[in-house]
């Protein structure tokens, strides 16, 4: 697929679910993808990229900044506390909040750089042991201890179970989100976007239906 028609297909569905159009941001996963790729859709006119890992973003965005400097990295990926400080200075919205000593962390280096990116809350809906993310039954007290921090919490994310329909985590999220007044929700990814933006998702993380297969070599 191309830019065009993701876009396209995400305006569909704002449409389907009475939603005003553009009121879901789509960010374009870009992580393992040759500069050549993520270069023709920034030419194409998108600004809205997600990267896994602090290393691979550290070494192709300060560049891509400089040439299109209205750009915005989001971190989708797992976040060590030991790469917290880079990632405030590198991206401009955090997906993956997960636990207390990276909130601890963040609230930390926020208060010394006097701002923070954007963060989400991870969830993990499915209660998956390998996966991260806060217990459904642990997040509104996750959400009090990090609001107490003073941190600038703007939604709730998601990656549901490959193995189950995502649409009732979505309305989990969804449920949550509305609970503790929060009004962003990240979910959504290249084969289940229509259903997450049904379900009330304001981001959808999109890849390989943009890019084309990642190479890991």
């Amino acid at each position: 697929m191309s830019l065009h028609l993701i876009t396209q297909r995400i305006r569909d569905a704002e449409a389907k679910a009475g939603r005003l159009a553009g009121s879901v941001q789509l960010i374009a996963v870009s992580k393992v993808q040759p500069n050549a790729r993520v270069r023709e859709v920034l030419a194409a006119g998108h600004l809205v990229f997600g990267e896994n890992y602090v290393q691979e973003a550290q070494g192709k965005w300060p560049d891509f900044r400089a040439e299109f400097p209205s750009v915005s990295v989001h971190m989708i990926g797992p976040l060590q506390t030991n790469k917290a400080k880079v990632a405030v200075e590198l991206f401009d919205a955090i997906h993956t909040l997960d636990r207390p000593s990276l909130a601890d962390k963040l609230a930390k280096l926020a208060q010394a750089r006097g701002a923070c990116p954007e963060l989400f809350v991870q969830v993990n809906t499915g209660a998956e042991p390998q996966k991260a993310g806060v217990l459904p039954a642990d997040l509104d007290g996750f959400i009090a201890t990090a609001r107490a921090m003073d941190l600038p919490l703007s939604g709730l994310m998601c990656i549901p179970p490959e193995d189950q329909d995502a649409t009732p985590h979505f309305a989990m999220l969804a449920e949550m989100a509305a609970r503790n007044g929060l009004k962003g929700l990240s979910m959504g990814m290249s084969g289940d976007f229509e259903a997450a933006i049904a379900a009330g998702a304001t981001h959808v993380r999109v890849g390989s239906a943009i890019f084309g297969a990642r190479s890991y070599a």
